[in-house]
């Protein structure tokens, strides 16, 4: 029990160059369908130093539950980033997923997420979906997922002279997690969303990590997101992309 109650305080090194708008699941997808509670909680504190200063902190939080018919996934992420003397800048996401097995490889799942970013200028987003997932191989060590969700977004930007867009997407990934040695894994997700009204406008992101195992239940991750968006907010660049390292405490 003492470890559902731990707070982990760790150190990474990151290398940031912007910031990732479509949450990988996948990525928190625990591998053990045996475990009921599972998860993973950090403290990133970030000191970088080349033409500027920059000071970040990143809390993550992951939990599951898992009993074989039902999986409920949880994830909180939190971003404070200062540049220079200037102020914080701040970036949040919130994500609850629910899959319900319906067959060997076939599951439903539905979600809700809200999300913050400063950067990009996101004062406030809202989805909600739904949709099948479907498991495309067998073997545990290499999992092949493709999935297509219905979602509804609410999209409020900071600057109050843009419209509020209320909009349907289209949300189709692919997935592969593949785990070659108990000591090392490999994540990738891509993951392509259209605007069902103008299919012109679309996101395409991809997040691809690798993880080695230093000791039980902890982790050293490499991670690369690449996000590209077709019509973003005013100001925005179309595309984002990020690499980052770090460590990572797991319980289960």
């Amino acid at each position: 029990m003492k470890k559902y109650c731990c707070l982990i305080l760790l150190t990474a090194l990151s290398f940031t160059l912007a910031s990732a708008q479509i949450v990988n699941v996948e990525s928190l997808r625990r591998v053990s369908d045996s475990a009921k509670w599972s998860g993973s909680a950090g403290l990133d504190i970030d000191l970088i130093k080349n033409t500027k200063s920059i000071f970040k902190i990143t809390n993550k939080l992951r939990l599951q539950y898992n009993n074989g018919k039902n999986l409920y996934l949880f994830m909180n992420d939190l971003k404070l980033e200062q540049i220079e003397s200037s102020s914080f800048v701040n970036k949040g996401t919130q994500h609850f997923r629910y899959n319900r097995r319906i067959s060997e490889r076939l599951k439903l799942e539905a979600f809700a997420q809200t999300q913050y970013d400063a950067i990009s200028d996101i004062k406030f987003r809202g989805l909600v979906g739904v949709g099948p997932r479907l498991k495309l191989s067998k073997n545990d060590n290499y999992r092949y997922y493709l999935g297509t969700l219905l979602m509804y977004e609410h999209e409020e930007s900071s600057d109050r002279s843009i419209d509020i867009l209320r909009d349907f997407r289209g949300s189709a990934y692919f997935s592969f997690s593949l785990f070659p040695l108990n000591n090392l894994s490999i994540v990738s997700t891509t993951y392509y969303q259209p605007l069902l009204k103008q299919f012109s406008d679309f996101r395409v992101a991809n997040e691809t990590s690798v993880a080695f195992k230093i000791i039980e239940d902890l982790l050293f991750k490499t991670t690369f997101t690449y996000n590209f968006d077709a019509s973003p907010i005013v100001g925005i660049p179309k595309t984002q992309y990020e690499l980052s390292n770090g460590i990572v405490y797991t319980f289960n």
